[in-house]
């Protein structure tokens, strides 16, 4: 399941996606989030991330290039319990 949070209407500097993987044994699921854009769009949404209290800075991957010029990506891994 990949989902888009931005909801700016003006082009976006970075995209958010939401990748979520469940074992079939447990209440807990492993949700990745990835933050692919440029270096200051990036990291203007990790910050943004943390005001809202998402995450912590420090929780992210450093920052990473993709195959893309100009473009970096990060990562950060949460586990949530999921009611069934």
């Amino acid at each position: 399941m990949v989902k888009n949070v931005l909801t700016d209407t003006k082009p976006p500097e970075a995209s958010i996606q939401l990748q979520a993987s469940t074992r079939s044994d447990s209440r807990r699921e492993f949700v990745k989030v990835i933050v692919v854009g440029s270096n200051k769009g990036v990291v203007k949404i990790i910050h943004t991330l943390y005001r809202l209290g998402f995450a912590n800075v420090t929780e992210w991957s450093p920052l990473t290039p993709t195959a893309n010029p100009g473009e970096v990506m990060s990562v950060m891994k949460r586990c949530v319990f999921v009611d069934e």
